[in-house]
């Protein structure tokens, strides 16, 4: 899984997964843009949140914003049994940086809570185009110094926080890593990227085929990465922190998990970016999935596929945040 290779992904021999194919062909093929962007939002702040099991307790806090005068919402997932001091994961959810919210994920961080035994926090940041960079990422700033400075009150280890998202959101976590090695006021221990947005450039790719990506095609690419920029992709320059991809030097950000499908839009980016962090002798275990397409896991979350794939990302969050293996069984 470490040495795959891009390759190619406008060639029509290209096969879905086949736990996956049955869920694939019932996908529409939509963008998002700029006309309907408003859809999508009504869409996914009609989604409910999911019932929280009993033994995970979830609610919400509002923390002071760094801009003053507005709060910041983070949702809390906690084991009710856990024994503190806790060690944390700051989770960003996905939308390509422009819609979602944290209740999208609401399976997800109550699985990382239960089965690695830790407190998730994940961010209802604002989005493009109304908030493009940096207020996203500065959002995501505050709730990580946020939660490093109520550490105590909280019951949780200052010196244990992991930073993590998907899609857009591991794109903003990839950003805060950098971010947060740079400002030296709070070093995560490890960051959890999965099928991360990190490179302008690839929307400008004419060889990726629009008729077989799912989720999230290149028009939407485009079109995310522009609100977010404020100008066109693959400009000389950015900046600073806005493309995790452009940065040039890696070294010093903390161990990484990278996962993506080989149908995915990201999987050249993702393996790209993997690859510059084993250079700078920076560890990343890469867990790339054949067959799975953009957002494979929330679209067939019983397939024995998506369980490998999330079983491998809890290994290496306990790994990381408590030093022990995962147990046999889990």
């Amino acid at each position: 899984k470490e040495n795959q290779q891009p390759r190619p992904m406008n060639q029509p021999s290209l096969q879905v997964h086949p736990e996956l194919r049955p869920f694939a062909e019932r996908l529409p093929r939509l963008s998002v843009h700029a006309r309907n962007l408003w859809l999508w939002r009504l869409l996914t702040r009609l989604q409910r949140a999911s019932r929280p099991p009993e033994d995970i307790r979830v609610h919400n806090i509002f923390i002071p914003s760094r801009a003053g005068g507005t709060k910041l919402r983070l949702r809390i997932y906690r084991p009710r049994a856990a024994a503190s001091p806790l060690a944390s994961l700051l989770w960003l959810h996905g939308g390509g940086y422009v819609m979602g919210k944290p209740e999208m994920d609401d399976s997800t961080c109550i699985q990382y809570a239960r089965e690695v035994g830790i407190l998730v926090a994940s961010v209802d940041y604002r989005c493009a185009p109304t908030h493009p960079f940096p207020t996203p990422l500065e959002d995501a700033y505050t709730a990580l110094t946020w939660l490093h400075s109520h550490a105590e009150e909280l019951g949780l280890a200052s010196e244990r926080i992991a930073i993590g998202g998907e899609s857009g959101g591991g794109g903003l976590a990839a950003a805060l890593a950098q971010l947060a090695l740079d400002r030296r006021e709070v070093q995560p221990v490890f960051q959890l990227l999965v099928y991360p947005m990190l490179d302008d450039r690839t929307a400008l790719r004419a060889d990726l085929a629009e008729d077989w990506t799912m989720l999230w095609s290149q028009a939407s690419n485009r079109f995310g990465w522009e609100s977010y920029l404020k100008q066109p992709c693959g400009a000389a320059e950015v900046p600073p922190y806005s493309v995790p991809a452009r940065r040039n030097n890696l070294s010093g950000l903390p161990p990484a998990w990278i996962g993506v499908g080989t149908l995915d839009l990201f999987h050249e980016e993702d393996l790209a970016y993997a690859r510059r962090l084993n250079e700078c002798e920076v560890a990343c275990e890469l867990h790339v999935v054949p067959g799975a397409f953009h957002g494979f896991d929330v679209t067939a979350p019983q397939a024995q596929v998506v369980q490998e794939f999330r079983r491998s990302q809890i290994a290496a969050l306990k790994m990381s945040l408590t030093g022990l293996p995962v147990e046999s069984g889990n």
